[in-house]
């Protein structure tokens, strides 16, 4: 019987972390996918998702809230013994953010305090938490954004703290090679989804101005990112460690 491998995607709701959910469940792993708020969504989804070789299994979490990682970790460990016995937690991928639209000195402690807690300091102790969980040779990649290489307006607080990621997930790959453990980094560009209110998707506008900035000629679409993200957790790109790779059809080259 061949070892049966899961994935923990952080956001799979809708958006980005639900293609990526969707496009790992096609390839025969099991997804432990976390929500917020949208309990009706979640559902959805694990309806929506799951298939004969693979399911979709949402818990809720609050990522700003590192007090509450110790009973998540505890909710995700019972999954893997009773639902999802004799299956190995192989891949973490932190997805789940928000953005607080704002030039940098307009910003508050506040937003600036959510900015950190989401994008940086939960997913950071987050991982710290679920390492026990992680099998050796496992795989962990953090969605960034484009945004850490070029000006966008009003995303300074956010993405700072996307660079920030960036840096610690080459200290992570370093620090877990002994474990041969690989982390990097996946930056999208412009994509069509809900993040940021929907505004790529539903302002004419921007998503025009986005495109003609894309050789390509498009925004990005969320199974842009979840196809890519498939792909560098497959067996074939073991080799790729400690890298940020941008997904982004070469906006603002």
């Amino acid at each position: 019987m061949n070892q049966k491998y899961v994935a923990l995607v952080t956001g799979a709701n809708r958006g980005i972390g639900y293609s990526i959910a969707k496009h790992l469940i096609a390839a025969g792993i099991d997804v432990i996918g976390t929500y917020y708020t949208n309990e009706a969504e979640a559902q959805a989804a694990e309806t929506a998702l799951g298939t004969d070789i693979a399911k979709l299994y949402m818990l809720k979490l609050n990522i700003s809230d590192y007090t509450t990682f110790a009973t998540f970790t505890a909710q995700v460990r019972n999954l893997l013994e009773k639902n999802l016995a004799g299956s190995t937690l192989k891949y973490i991928v932190q997805n789940a953010g928000n953005i607080i639209h704002t030039r940098f000195d307009a910003a508050t402690p506040e937003q600036l305090d959510n900015q950190y807690n989401i994008h940086f300091k939960g997913p950071y102790l987050l991982t710290v938490t679920l390492l026990p969980l992680i099998c050796d040779g496992g795989r962990i990649l953090n969605i960034t954004s484009a945004a850490t290489r070029f000006y966008l307006p009003d995303h300074g607080p956010y993405s700072a703290m996307k660079g920030a990621t960036e840096v610690i997930s080459l200290y992570m790959a370093k620090e877990l090679g002994k474990r041969r453990i690989t982390v990097n980094a996946v930056a999208p560009g412009a994509i069509a989804s809900d993040f940021g209110g929907g505004l790529v998707r539903d302002n004419a506008e921007i998503n025009k101005s986005l495109a003609e900035i894309t050789p390509l000629g498009r925004v990005g679409q969320p199974d842009d990112i979840g196809a890519a993200v498939a792909a560098l957790l497959s067996d074939n790109m073991h080799w790729v460690n400690g890298q940020r790779i941008e997904v982004t059809g070469g906006q603002s080259l």
